[in-house]
């Protein structure tokens, strides 16, 4: 384990490695955020692809901040709270949805789906699918914990820095899922059809992963 000043810093090298084998697994798992990195890296390219995952990135940062602070733990115990946030969240991935079909009606199919925004634009709406997302923030608050030393008199040291690790993990696997998704659309280009096809997958997914959010529970 790392200590520094008597403060247990990282839990035990078993209990951090099943921690960093099961992050690996989650961050592998489709969801909201994976499926607009790789709508934003088939639309704008590699760049727009990366500015999304360090957007997903940043968001992520808020929930881990949240957890360590204990807030996510009064969104988990206040149903209103959890459902205003369900509500934004799952309204703003709807309008998501819309955006990539109305997107791609333009006339100019070669540079319509190309940047409709700025890289920072494309960052900024990665935050906030993710902070939008109530159901991150207890992810959060459900499993850091359980890798967390409990001996520990500094245990929200641990959570941080568990956080931190995660979140680093999920960048890196989302910017290479954003160079894949880029480098498959710029083989594809040609195919008209493929990029119309790849919006309304992509808006489905979206819309999809909308309602599984509206729908869900705090438990």
């Amino acid at each position: 384990m790392l200590e520094i000043g008597g403060i247990t810093l990282l839990p035990e090298l078993p209990r951090f490695l099943a921690f960093a084998i099961a992050g690996l697994a989650l961050n592998l798992v489709p969801g909201a955020d994976l499926t607009y990195v790789m709508a934003s890296a088939a639309k704008g390219g590699a760049r727009c692809g990366i500015a999304a995952a360090l957007g997903i990135g940043a968001g992520a940062l808020v929930h881990i901040a949240a957890a360590v602070l204990g807030l996510s733990a009064i969104i988990a115990s206040s149903e209103a709270l959890f459902d205003a946030l369900k509500w934004i969240g799952g309204g703003y991935l709807l309008y998501l949805a819309f955006a990539m079909v109305r997107d791609g009606g333009s006339a100019s199919q070669d540079r319509a789906a190309a940047v409709p925004r700025g890289n920072g634009a494309v960052f900024r709406t990665g935050a906030m699918v993710n902070v939008l997302n109530p159901k991150v923030g207890l992810f959060f608050l459900a499993f850091l914990p359980q890798f967390v030393d409990p001996a520990s008199p500094a245990a929200w040291v641990q959570i941080l820095l568990l956080g931190l690790w995660f979140d680093l993990v999920g960048t890196l696997v989302n910017i290479l899922v954003a160079l894949a998704a880029a480098g498959a659309a710029a083989r594809m280009r040609s195919w008209r059809w493929a990029g119309t096809a790849a919006r309304w997958i992509g808006a489905s997914a979206m819309a999809g992963l909308a309602v599984q959010l509206l729908a869900s529970e705090r438990r």
